[in-house]
C-alpha cells in the first residue's frame, strides 16, 4: 500500500511538473499606444476555390505595430471556425491582441 500511495504522488508531481501552462496562455501584453488604421490591401487570385483571405493587421514588436500583410489560407477542420484576431482597449491597461 505504502508503494503505491508512493507511485501515485510521484506520478502526481511528474504530472504536475510537465504540464503545459495554462498561465503562458492567459498572459497579455498591454500597449499603451492604439493600434493605426488598417491598411487596405490589394487581394491577389485564391491559390484554389477552397482558399480564404485572412487579411493583414498591425503587431506588436515590442518597440513599434508593423503591418503583417494578409494572406491565403485553407480554412480550419469541419466543426470549427476562424475568429479574426483584433485589437480591443482596456480602459486601465491600453490594447491587447
Amino acid at each position: 500500500m505504502k508503494r503505491l500511495l508512493g507511485a501515485l504522488i510521484f506520478a502526481g508531481v511528474l504530472s504536475t511538473a510537465f504540464a503545459p501552462s495554462v498561465a503562458h496562455a492567459a498572459a497579455r501584453v498591454y500597449v499603451r499606444v492604439g493600434p493605426p488604421a488598417a491598411i487596405v490591401e490589394v487581394r491577389t487570385a485564391a491559390p484554389s476555390p477552397r482558399h480564404v483571405w485572412i487579411a493583414g493587421y498591425h503587431r506588436w514588436d515590442g518597440n513599434v505595430y508593423v503591418w503583417a500583410p494578409g494572406r491565403w489560407e485553407l480554412p480550419p477542420p469541419h466543426h470549427t471556425a476562424w475568429v479574426a484576431g483584433h485589437w480591443t482597449r482596456h480602459p486601465d491597461h491600453g490594447w491587447y491582441w
